[in-house]
């Protein structure tokens, strides 16, 4: 499942807590988080193609990955996973909260 990331966007505004889509945390590469709330240091991934064999599940994906988050976490950042089914829940909503309250 695809999602669109304005829509997203709006969805978490809607419940108090507007993220930052496709944040770049280091200006050296590339990768972006989906989401991010910088003033949190907190980001959110969504992790795609669990159970279909999808880039983040493939060996050279699943390394690259590994290496952004630990790239990631060495400055400071906070990251949380999900899966496309359970990005704009409440469940959610409440993991990212809980983060920031616990920052």
């Amino acid at each position: 499942m695809r999602y669109n990331p304005q829509v997203v966007t709006a969805w978490f505004k809607s419940h108090g807590i507007e993220p930052v889509a496709e944040h770049r945390f280091d200006p050296s590469r590339k990768w972006r988080f989906d989401f991010a709330w910088p003033e949190h240091r907190i980001a959110l991934e969504c992790e795609g193609g669990v159970w279909n064999g999808g880039r983040h599940t493939r060996g050279s994906g699943f390394v690259k990955d590994i290496e952004k988050y630990n790239s990631a976490v060495r400055r400071g950042w906070r990251i949380l996973r999900c899966v496309p089914d359970d990005l704009c829940t409440v469940d959610t909503i409440e993991m990212v909260k809980e983060a920031m309250a616990n920052g």
